[in-house]
């Protein structure tokens, strides 16, 4: 069996934090491959590395200097070397970065050293073999990663009895340049990893005990998601959840591979199962018919009225063309007989609404177009909810009862999810409701 772990920026905030990994990596012979992120906060005065290292590059950029930004950075690393009794020459590595940084360095490599030093430190700790991400994780010209080519790269590396250690967040372009990826990379590289390696399990440790079915910041000690599928993650991460980046799911879901989201700090909690398929477990253990909950703010809904639309073959696509030449994505689209609303982000038409308007009305031979911002958006997810008859009805009567009025209403066939537009205002009562109503005490 072969586990890939990967440890999130608070799992490797300190020299603390390193023996909390070395303790879970060692638990496991199965903890074969190992992917770091660079150090997080140690505390909330504290900063990322990465947040820094962007701000020495910025630095550059502006002629501005640089050196006690730097200086925080290497102070952080001194000190976990010291503490753990390392050997790494982090004098070099420092007066290297340095000099990349005088030459004006892409940002991607002195973004990079965050999570390259980070695992440097980590392989040397725990006895195991590092492998840098450039020489591992393969980009194409496009941007994507080619899986292909890094299975490639990695698996000849492979042949050691020792644990592997690989940097997240980046990899290298067919000419040898660093590429990073975006925030939240790391979750990616693990995923490319488990996907290369066969593994059975993606973990990937952060400071939190799995997923938590809503908000923490709106919902106190909301309960933990004990499996959920990628099907409802991703509805979850795409309305507002930050679970995961959304890329991660792709490398492992190809091969049915489950993510299992767990606590540093708490490595007993058995966290959160990510998988493909929960059927065979849900037979077992039925899960809550909601499984999560989530929402954001920040959409506006132009609605476009005219008689006997609903008969008028092809009146839906005219209106999501002109959408689209503006290059706005749409983000729900409820329909009605003579009537219909275009949900969009409102940073997305800020500088083009009015215009929009006037186009939608003139070319559709609109009767009326008419816009309502400051809509935040609710999503209601759960598997579990189409054998749950009348759901939808009873969500409703409970935002009624606590005085919410809905805006717009969106749900498809596969009934695994419910798109709920209220006032920005109701956003966070809207979620108490449905969490206090349907979820506390794990009401069936």
């Amino acid at each position: 069996m072969i586990k890939v772990a990967k440890f999130g920026g608070s799992s490797l905030a300190n020299a603390e934090q390193f023996r909390k990994v070395k303790d879970i990596v060692n638990s496991e012979e199965s903890r074969k491959f190992i992917v770091a992120s660079a150090c997080g906060k140690e505390n909330s005065k504290d900063h990322k590395v990465t947040d820094l290292l962007y701000l020495c590059e910025a630095h550059v950029k502006y002629g501005v200097s640089y050196d006690e930004i730097l200086e925080l950075i290497k102070n952080k690393y001194l000190k976990i070397k010291e503490e753990l009794g390392l050997k790494i020459d982090l004098e070099t590595e420092f007066e290297n970065l340095k000099n990349m940084l005088k030459r004006s360095a892409p940002v991607d490599y002195i973004v990079s050293r965050g999570e390259y030093l980070t695992s440097k430190c980590l392989a040397e700790y725990i006895g195991a073999e590092f492998i840098d991400a450039a020489e591992v994780i393969a980009f194409d010209y496009d941007g994507s990663i080619n899986l292909k080519r890094s299975a490639e790269l990695l698996i000849p590396k492979c042949n050691t009895d020792r644990k592997i250690v690989i940097p997240g967040f980046y990899g290298s372009m067919p000419n040898g340049a660093l590429k990073l990826m975006s925030r939240g990379g790391s979750d990616i590289t693990g995923a490319v990893v488990a996907n290369i390696v066969d593994a059975e399990i993606y973990e990937n440790w952060t400071d939190v005990s799995g997923i938590m079915i809503t908000d923490p910041r709106i919902v106190e000690n909301p309960m933990h998601i004990k499996r959920i599928n990628y099907a409802e993650l991703r509805e979850m991460s795409y309305m507002g959840a930050n679970v995961l980046n959304d890329e991660a799911i792709f490398p492992v879901k190809v091969k049915n591979i489950p993510i299992n989201i767990r606590n540093t700090n708490k490595p007993e909690d058995p966290g959160t199962m990510i998988m493909e398929d929960c059927s065979e477990y849900d037979r077992i253990d039925p899960p809550h018919f909601i499984t999560g909950i989530t929402g954001n703010k920040g959409y506006t809904a132009i609605t476009v009225l005219k008689s006997h639309s609903a008969s008028s073959v092809g009146f839906l696509r005219q209106a999501l063309t002109i959408v689209e030449s503006f290059g706005i994505s749409v983000e729900s689209c409820p329909i009605s007989v003579d009537m219909f609303s275009i949900i969009v982000k409102s940073a997305s038409v800020d500088s083009c609404l009015y215009e929009l308007i006037g186009r939608l009305k003139k070319e559709l031979k609109a009767d009326e177009v008419t816009m309502a911002d400051g809509i935040a958006m609710l999503a209601v997810v759960g598997r579990g909810m189409k054998s749950k008859i009348g759901i939808s009805g009873q969500i409703f009567r409970e935002l009624g009862r606590n005085g919410i009025n809905i805006r717009t209403i969106s749900q498809g066939a596969d009934e695994l999810s419910i798109i709920i537009g209220v006032d920005v205002l109701d956003h966070e009562n809207a979620i108490r409701a449905i969490y206090n109503k349907f979820c506390r005490g794990e009401a069936k």
